[in-house]
């Protein structure tokens, strides 16, 4: 059996020790990789930035199958995708990712500091040289998403095809102007973060974060996590207890959410699965394919996102 809607493995936590990832050996690696190909899956995201660069080059080591790779350039500073500094990044990513080629080039959010011309030029430019075969966009506002198509699309240049944005069933502040956008340019939605960081699996109510994980203080990112997804709890401890009632776990009920009650169609590009050990991938994969959801699990899940989005962060990057 396979998913509705076409899954992807990320690999965010693929990363030496230090890079605040936490598979590290390219055995264990292997093994995440070795499960994702055996459900029949073939679609490796990662990105230049995760690991600290260091995601790329064990992807490299991997034997991975039939699979193909998207990653992603992101502009940790102005100026980053500036021409000169874009083929510095790319050709490091082209250099880690070894003897596999990069499917999908991502811009990995918008550097405003440099005129969306400017870094489309050297994109095309990249793809004419056949160095990737599709263009995406990833965290930005859907009134740059036309601009870029429309530059593009006026210089006859290659023209975004994906999007990668934040998508859950407690995050959706895509669906009322990204996804209009995308469908009317024909640009296909991959959903990550689609779990809320692991907050939809609803552990976190009653554990302490696993250090390195998301959630973790200690890490970049982690209060930028617990901003964005602590004031859920009391929505999140009511789905959890409703879907005991069902006798289902809420990360299953939230990747079976995205599967059958999202905007999301098979015509998409995807929902991005991340999980650390092989164990936890084959669960989701498992989750993913099983059928829709009670219809009172759906209604509350509705409610529930009413009562969220109050609070629920933009999907752009600012």
């Amino acid at each position: 059996m396979s998913s509705r809607v076409p899954l992807l493995y990320g690999t965010g936590g693929f990363g030496v020790v230090g890079t605040e990832t936490r598979v590290h050996e390219v055995a264990k690696a292997q093994e995440l990789i070795d499960v994702f190909a055996k459900h029949g899956y073939s679609r490796i995201d990662t990105a230049r930035f995760y690991g600290e660069g260091t995601s790329e080059k064990i992807i490299a080591q991997l034997d991975l199958k039939s699979a193909t790779v998207d990653t992603k350039i992101i502009p940790l500073k102005p100026g980053d995708h500036a021409p000169a500094r874009f083929r510095e990044f790319f050709a490091e990513s082209v250099q880690a990712l070894g003897p596999y080629k990069i499917r999908v080039l991502y811009l990995h959010w918008p550097d405003r500091s440099v005129p969306f011309e400017d870094t489309l030029r050297v994109v095309n430019e990249l793809h004419k040289e056949g160095k990737f075969e599709e263009f995406g966009l990833s965290n930005f506002f859907s009134w740059e998403v036309a601009e870029i198509v429309t530059i593009a699309k006026a210089n006859g240049w290659i023209r975004p095809t994906f999007y990668q944005g934040t998508y859950s069933a407690l995050d959706r502040s895509v669906e009322y102007e990204l996804i209009p956008c995308l469908r009317k340019f024909g640009i296909r939605f991959v959903a990550y973060s689609t779990m809320a960081g692991g907050y939809l699996t609803g552990k976190l109510l009653e554990e302490a974060p696993t250090p390195g994980s998301h959630f973790d203080s200690n890490t970049r990112w982690g209060d930028w996590y617990h901003t964005k997804y602590d004031h859920l709890a009391p929505l999140v401890r009511d789905l959890k207890e409703l879907a005991e009632k069902h006798n289902l776990r809420l990360g299953q009920v939230a990747l079976r959410w995205l599967q059958h009650h999202s905007i999301l169609t098979p015509e998409d590009g995807g929902v991005i699965l991340g999980a650390s050990s092989a164990q936890q991938l084959e669960q989701n994969i498992l989750d993913s394919e099983e059928g829709p959801l009670p219809e009172e699990i759906v209604s509350a899940l509705e409610k529930a996102w009413k009562k969220a989005k109050g609070g629920a962060m933009y999907y752009a990057r600012a």
